[in-house]
């Protein structure tokens, strides 16, 4: 930065800047007489980490850069910098100028006397930085719900709408530390649409992804609010059914299984219903058993249940 002149000596109205509005502008005129008046080149440096001082922009416009990426404009009768005078930190922002600007840099030291010299400069910084603490608290809550839209996101399946494996990993093991600690019956569901490769090379991979959609909508609507169905992998999905014995799990499976035979995949199939059929492994939490186990237990009745014919149900 190149200086220009002193404040006192520039064509400036201190009424023109936000930090002085309604304050003892005659006190704060003199205490403001020789500080300095620089000029900035556009994209140069403004912020100097090893001497905290507010800037305020006189002409033209700064960015303040955050850590975190974001970045605020700074224009004419704005300041910035007044959190690294009052805590005595280093200013860490990445403060440029976004075109020539000319700043008015007032020191630490100054600025305390401002404060206790002029009424209305210490009321108006407070009103300064409760605004800015509001607009970070907002877009701190933006950002957390955006974060938590995407992890939900993460955690389906792009194809299905089902949960996806990444949420049975990170699930299904509270779900079974839940049921053990409390004695409470957890049961699981394993489901394969039956001859799916056949149906994909007959009707192709589109209709195939429509199949799997059918599927996936046949668990969704026949479902308790407190089930989970997942996309285990491929055409193979899950149903998790917390506070659910083996029999009753059995009769969910059987009546999915009923449903599953009446689903349409499309209208002009022009072939005889039923359209998909899928074969199901139940299993139930025993005493002891972990998630991997459970698992295996209703994929080993899901192969029986393949091995007897499909489109049936088996029980581990």
């Amino acid at each position: 930065m190149k200086p220009l002149s002193t404040f006192a000596a520039s064509p400036y109205d201190i009424a023109d800047l936000h930090l002085f509005r309604d304050a003892d502008m005659t006190s704060a005129s003199a205490l403001l007489a020789d500080c300095p008046v620089m000029v900035a080149a556009a994209g140069e440096l403004v912020s100097d980490p090893a001497q905290p001082r507010l800037v305020i922009v006189l002409r033209g416009a700064l960015a303040d850069a955050t850590g975190d990426g974001a970045t605020t404009k700074i224009l004419p009768g704005e300041s910035c910098g007044e959190q690294s005078v009052l805590d005595g930190e280093s200013d860490l922002s990445g403060l440029k100028a976004l075109e020539e600007s000319e700043l008015l840099l007032i020191e630490a030291d100054l600025v305390w006397r401002l404060i206790d010299e002029s009424d209305g400069v210490a009321r108006n910084l407070l009103r300064l930085l409760s605004f800015r603490i509001r607009a970070a608290n907002m877009q701190l809550r933006r950002r957390q719900k955006l974060g938590e839209f995407y992890r939900q996101l993460s955690m389906n399946d792009g194809l299905t709408g089902l949960y996806n494996r990444a949420w049975l990993n990170d699930v299904l093991p509270r779900l079974v530390a839940t049921a053990h600690g409390t004695r409470v019956p957890l049961s699981l569901i394993m489901l394969d649409i039956d001859h799916f490769k056949r149906f994909n090379d007959q009707h192709g991979h589109l209709l195939g992804d429509e199949a799997l959609r059918t599927a996936a909508q046949v668990l969704a609507h026949a479902l308790r609010p407190s089930d989970f169905a997942v996309r285990y992998g491929g055409e193979e999905l899950m149903v998790i059914l917390p506070a659910t014995s083996g029999p009753v799990a059995a009769g969910v499976a059987e009546r999915l299984c009923e449903r599953m035979r009446e689903a349409v995949v499309f209208d002009d199939m022009r072939l005889p219903l039923p359209h998909v059929t899928a074969s199901f492994g139940v299993a139930s939490l025993a005493e002891g058993q972990d998630e991997q186990s459970l698992i295996a237990a209703a994929d080993a009745a899901l192969y029986r249940a393949k091995e007897a014919g499909r489109n049936r149900v088996e029980v581990a």
